[in-house]
């Protein structure tokens, strides 16, 4: 069986190439990819070479396929696993299987396994460890975003809070406080938003900040404050840039008591200390950015550490249990992640968006593995739909649900270009 896969072999060295898989082994799975979406982890890796923690060291003797946010579908089941798994069989990956205590992840370690591939052998431990997930949706590129949201679902439950003269640590943001998002209307920010509104433990009050009127405009589009209210929370979308302190204006919303939970999004100095001056007491920082600078600090007020209880947390990628739910509320309904997506293109399009991805705006940045198409934009696609009718009825089909990439667009691309 041939491949065509984006491997990786050192420091911004990604090539496209078609070479055979072997034959799978008893305990292995060969499968199909049919979505990736590009995460900024894959152009930390591309950066980074064997010096990312995930990127074996002899990286250039043995190339590793990159992609860990990816759908698809199963084609043959070694014999260990025929009683559980099935050809034919929609699929999700949790790429944090932690091997044996290893780091090594499918999209950052494996030769046989990424995202950005058309074929790939599913290692046994990946079953062994239950991180290849069922996935009973329509649309594949939602089981691909299920990889981005169980992130944000795991930072929802790392969050943490005691009660007075109690060391029990509560698991989970406070049910019915003050949250704020900070930076929060990136792909990720969107998800939080999403989950925080429609997931099972929801805030009184959600205010979500930017600097920017056009990205707060969208995403107060996207995520109305009238279905916010219907499901019990109070939505403000706020520009900060606006204020002269920032942390005086937002502390405005609560009364000056502080918020319980606050997520920042953005690996920025000035955004941490401001997500720091915010708290209320027992207040719970979620570092959720992950920054590139090894270096990366900020001022963080020790005296309401010991005087008001306030702490920080992070998390790097979410368990399978966290990525179980964000499969099972996609399926049902109650999330829909393709706010995130602002971008769509194919196999060729990987190795200059994943290289150049922190310049491109927007947010995700789909592929669909098996096409060749030059990475898009939706909001483009009435422009080029002016010469292309492919592009003029997926535009057609993205307006009729509210600017977003659908399940309806995915089987248009596909059947056109596959």
């Amino acid at each position: 069986m041939k491949t065509t896969a984006v491997r990786l072999y050192g420091k911004e060295d990604l090539r496209l190439e078609t070479f055979d898989l072997p034959e799978i082994t008893d305990g292995e799975i060969l499968a199909k990819v049919v979505s990736d979406s590009i995460c900024m982890s894959s152009f930390k890796a591309a950066e980074q070479g064997g010096a990312h923690k995930r990127v074996p060291d002899n990286v250039a003797e043995n190339p590793v396929i990159i992609g860990h946010e990816f759908c698809g579908e199963i084609v043959k089941v070694g014999a260990k696993w025929q009683g559980k798994f099935k050809a034919g069989a929609k699929f999700a990956i949790q790429p944090a299987i932690n091997y044996k205590g290893s780091l090594a992840a499918p999209g950052y370690s494996y030769k046989y396994i990424g995202g950005d591939a058309t074929y790939v052998i599913i290692p046994e431990e990946v079953m062994a460890l239950n991180c290849l997930l069922p996935y009973n949706g329509e649309a594949f590129f939602m089981a691909s975003l299920s990889e981005p949201m169980s992130c944000i679902v795991g930072a929802f439950h790392a969050n943490y809070h005691t009660a007075n003269g109690s060391y029990t640590h509560k698991m989970g943001i406070v049910e019915g406080g003050n949250m704020a998002i900070l930076a929060g209307v990136g792909p990720m920010g969107l998800g939080a938003i999403d989950y925080a509104i429609h997931g099972p433990r929801k805030p009184k009050q959600l205010i979500v900040t930017d600097i920017n009127d056009a990205r707060l405009e969208r995403a107060a589009q996207l995520y109305t404050e009238s279905d916010a209210a219907a499901n019990g929370v109070k939505l403000l979308f706020v520009n900060t840039g606006k204020f002269e302190d920032p942390a005086a204006a937002l502390l405005e919303y609560t009364d000056g008591k502080g918020f319980d939970d606050v997520f920042c999004m953005a690996p920025v100095r000035p955004v941490v200390e401001t997500a720091d001056r915010i708290l209320g007491r027992d207040g719970c920082l979620n570092f959720f950015a992950g920054p590139i600078d090894p270096k990366f600090s900020a001022m963080f007020n020790f005296y309401n550490v010991h005087y008001n209880s306030t702490h920080i947390v992070g998390t790097s990628g979410g368990n399978t249990d966290d990525m179980i739910e964000s499969l099972k509320l996609m399926e049902e309904g109650k999330i829909n992640p393709s706010a995130m997506i602002t971008h769509v293109g194919g196999l060729d399009a990987v190795i200059p968006t994943t290289l150049n991805l922190p310049n491109i705006p927007g947010g995700k940045k789909l592929i669909y593995t098996g096409i060749r198409m030059e990475l898009t934009a939706i909001a483009d696609f009435a422009e080029k739909g002016k010469t292309n009718p492919l592009f003029a009825k997926l535009d057609a089909c993205v307006k009729a649900h509210k600017g977003l990439w659908n399940a309806e667009a995915e089987k248009i691309l596909l059947s056109a270009l596959a």
